[in-house]
């Protein structure tokens, strides 16, 4: 399995963390940018620009694993703090016992991660994006985990946002 995880991430390399012509140069005009312009790209329509969030990101690896008959779930973290509502969504993929993180947009952690149970990676994961919030000042009060279904391309960043709040909420 690793092998074939490793073959997506080698594919993933090609894109880069941003947004079409908004580039995360600074924190005011990304926020202000983001807002007003994004829309999910299509697993095509990133392959064309080479840049996306995490969230673009993960559909063009659920794309892969489904081309690879790799059966996938995805996530979203998001932390309710009143103002900014940090996220990150990532992919899971289970096999034989086995749960593997694969990571390619948050950098830190790039890189395929291996679990014995789906709960110890979801702390994990869960416990990283706590010590980024930490760093950025930001309440860890709130932090939920969501699995969420697969999206409709185009969506705006609220569509995103409410689609994976209809998603099943982890309890860990």
């Amino acid at each position: 399995m690793k092998n074939r995880l490793q073959k997506i991430m080698d594919k993933m390399n090609e894109i880069q963390y941003g947004y079409k012509d908004i580039y995360p140069d600074n924190d005011e005009n990304w926020d202000n940018n983001f807002q007003n312009y994004y829309h999910l790209q299509s697993p095509n329509e990133l392959l064309k620009t080479k840049f996306g969030v995490c969230w673009d990101q993960v559909e063009l690896e659920r794309y892969y694993f489904k081309q690879n008959n790799i059966n996938c779930m995805s996530y979203f973290i998001v932390e309710y703090d009143g103002k900014e509502y940090p996220t990150h969504t990532f992919m899971v993929v289970q096999e034989d016992n086995k749960y593997f993180w694969f990571e390619h947009s948050w950098e830190p952690y790039r890189g395929i991660h291996e679990y014995s149970t789906l709960k110890l990676l979801l702390l994990d994961v869960k416990d990283k994006f706590n010590k980024m919030l930490k760093k950025r000042n930001i309440s860890i009060e709130e932090v939920v985990i969501y699995e969420y279904s697969e999206p409709n391309s185009n969506l705006n960043s609220e569509q995103f946002f409410n689609h994976c709040e209809h998603g099943m909420k982890i309890k860990i």
